[in-house]
């Protein structure tokens, strides 16, 4: 084992601990990654320089301040993010369903340990958060009825630094390698004696300059729901997908400061020796997994509620009746953000706090499913004697209610401790943790492209892949992780590489032929979108509300222009834009005043590009980078200080102009 003193003895100056064997070329499915990395990276480079995109792409994107735009590439570095994440998920259930009679499976130990860690990152942190921010970007300014963001600088920035920790956490595939701690690196395991080399060091630092990102989203979209609403929107007529909005972001700037400050004391112990978590010295482990819990539970609720939101927008869509209890599932959505910080020793009963710690625990972890069951029942009373069209949106939304009420019923299961002490650890865990985040939030997000995806791009997705991505992702979720329950339940445990039971690989086999399914779930998904834009002009949305829907972003056009709103409108009712057709709502056609609104700035993309270079100097010791890109950020952003023309106002006659197109696409689609 290394102390922090030998470690930093086989360091340079110029280079720190990076050197030729940090390169993996002794890893040939490594070398074989890389190698299909490169060449589709060079691809896509060289793709957008002969189209000659990169001035474009730099002008209406990477700078940009809009929030609808910087939804729509949260939700790309999502969607792309998915990928390496299920590429992981993909190893894991071959190298499980091999390893059996004596087969060491294809992978060795130290490579399947970063993988679960990988995986795990990656999944939660740069798939589930960019989507879930993504959409909350993209659909709260519009249905607030507000203009963009409070700080549309402070977003593209968030955005920027999310981006920065996934290309951190991606460098480690390439150079060095990542955590082999499991995905939240509890010590005395991801202690320098433990784990001297860099791969922990990748992992505070990739989630250090994504929890920035993460937090300043939070702080942003929290100011904007409380300052930014119309005229006549109260509390209680903000639409439910705004409300659930609003207690993630208030989780959000609650629980990622303590994120952040765990991990802080972790890089302290393993840079300069102190001992908050290690095993003497007076350092406490179990200190870390109390506080690593207390931000991680209300983390999973962070994914949920804008899950639970989007259910609600679709099930009264497409149920063409108002949500049923709108009181209830507001004052339900609330008590699951207060309960959501009463449960987070459930996820250790097992550490011995004793029989009445472990009992108010478990006893909280139920009482939170009932709000939760609450609005289960208001969804199926909203259906219940309406029109239910069964689109795309809705089928994900009968899909999760199925889905979740499984999940939900195994986590009551867990929550109750002398059940947990034998299943705790068991890939029944596993398959609970998995059917409320596919189930839930999963779904809930491919609902929620599906459903706005015409309001962001103007034409509909196509229909029939969609459905086949729908049917492939359900039943491969199914066939993936109800084996899991079975094998958890016979007590195997989970993380592990090789298996000597040979009765229990039918069950592994079936698990991975799930794991095959959502492969073409996933690459459905990718082909209907593919699909969708060829045939963009059969699937053309004229109106603007292609769904009959019921909240404000609808009464926009597709896509919404620049400023959202000519005129803000002003709210009479909880389903605004549905008063407002009930009304015979009449397009303002004349007196449009000049708009006021915020500059592209490339300042964003500069930080985070600097916060990189400083992650990757942190990790391998390299101190003369760390401390240039720190000076270098403090002074981007001091500068960026300094710049007091932040802002420029849209002439009135352009939009008249946006307005009068508009116009005339309405009088189109009317005549087709």
């Amino acid at each position: 084992m290394t102390d922090p003193s030998t470690a930093a003895a086989a360091t340079s100056f110029l280079f720190g601990r990076l050197s030729w064997q940090s390169l993996p070329f002794h890893e040939p499915i490594l070398v074989a990654t890389f190698a299909v990395v490169a060449t589709g990276g060079i691809a896509l480079v060289g793709a957008i320089t002969w189209f000659r995109l990169w001035g474009y792409l730099w002008r209406e994107w990477f700078t940009s301040v809009d929030h609808k735009k910087i939804g729509i590439m949260y939700m790309v570095l999502g969607i792309v993010m998915l990928l390496r994440g299920f590429a992981d998920a993909i190893m894991m259930r071959l190298q499980q369903a091999m390893a059996f009679g004596g087969s060491e499976g294809y992978l060795p130990a130290h490579h399947y340990d970063q993988i679960f860690t990988a995986h795990g990152v990656i999944m939660i942190f740069f798939v589930a958060m960019p989507l879930v921010t993504g959409i909350m970007n993209f659909v709260v300014p519009l249905q607030i009825g507000a203009r963009d963001v409070s700080f549309p600088f402070l977003n593209n920035f968030s955005f920027w630094m999310t981006v920065g920790g996934a290309v951190l956490v991606m460098m480690s595939l390439f150079v060095g390698e990542f955590a082999k701690t499991g995905w939240l690196a509890y010590p005395p395991l991801s202690g320098i004696t433990y784990s001297p080399d860099v791969g922990v060091d990748y992992y505070i630092w990739g989630l250090q300059i994504a929890g920035v990102g993460t937090t300043l989203s939070g702080i942003n979209l929290l100011c904007t729901i409380v300052k930014m609403r119309a005229p006549g929107m109260t509390m209680m007529r903000l639409p439910v997908f705004t409300w659930t909005s609003l207690c993630t972001n208030v989780l959000i700037v609650a629980a990622f400061p303590v994120l952040t400050a765990v991990l802080a004391m972790l890089a302290l112990d393993r840079y300069v020796g102190t001992n908050f978590f290690t095993n003497d010295f007076g350092g406490n482990p179990m200190m870390y997994v109390n506080l690593i819990w207390i931000w991680g539970h209300p983390e999973v609720y962070i994914l949920i509620l804008p899950a639970f939101g989007i259910f609600s927008e679709v099930t009264s869509t497409f149920s063409g009746k108002r949500l049923f209890g709108y009181t209830s599932m507001v004052y339900a959505t609330v008590v699951i953000t207060v309960l959501s910080y009463l449960v987070w020793l459930h996820h250790f009963f097992t550490m011995g706090s004793g029989a009445s710690v472990n009992s108010f625990f478990g006893i909280t972890t139920m009482i939170i499913s009932i709000p939760t069951g609450a609005k289960m029942f208001n969804w199926l009373f909203t259906m219940y004697r309406g029109r239910i069209r069964f689109e795309l949106p809705m089928m994900w939304t009968l899909a999760f209610m199925l889905t979740f009420v499984i999940g939900g019923m195994t986590g009551v299961l867990l929550a109750v401790p002398p059940a947990d002490f034998v299943l705790h650890n068991s890939l029944f865990l596993v398959a609970h943790f998995h059917n409320v985040i596919i189930g839930g939030v999963l779904f809930g997000l491919f609902a929620g492209i599906s459903f706005w995806f015409p309001k962001a791009f103007g034409f509909k997705l196509d229909p029939f892949w969609g459905k086949l991505s729908f049917w492939f992702w359900v039943t491969g979720f199914y066939a993936a992780f109800m084996p899991l329950y079975v094998l958890g339940l016979m007590g195997v445990t989970r993380r592990l590489r090789v298996f000597d039971d040979p009765s229990l690989q039918i069950w592994f086999v079936i698990a991975g032929f799930g794991a095959f399914l959502i492969a073409l779930g996933i690459l459905s998904f990718l082909i209907q979108i593919g699909v969708s834009i060829m045939r963009r002009e059969q699937l053309r949305d004229t109106t603007g509300d292609p769904w009959d829907a019921r909240t404000l972003e609808w009464a926009t056009s597709s896509p919404p222009p620049a400023y959202n709103f000519a005129f803000t409108p002003v709210v009479h009712d909880n389903d605004a834009w549905w008063d407002m057709k009930e009304r015979g709502y009449r397009r303002p056609l004349a007196g449009f005043k000049p708009i006021h609104m915020p500059k592209n700035t490339p300042t964003g993309v500069i930080l985070a590009a600097l916060s990189v270079a400083l992650g990757f100097g942190l990790v391998w010791y390299i101190w003369w980078l760390a401390a240039l890109s720190f000076v270098a950020i403090l002074a981007v952003a001091i500068a960026h200080t300094f710049d007091y023309h932040q802002s420029f106002d849209i002439p009135a006659d352009e939009v008249a102009r946006t307005e009068e197109a508009r116009t005339r696409l309405i009088a189109e689609g009317a005549r087709a």
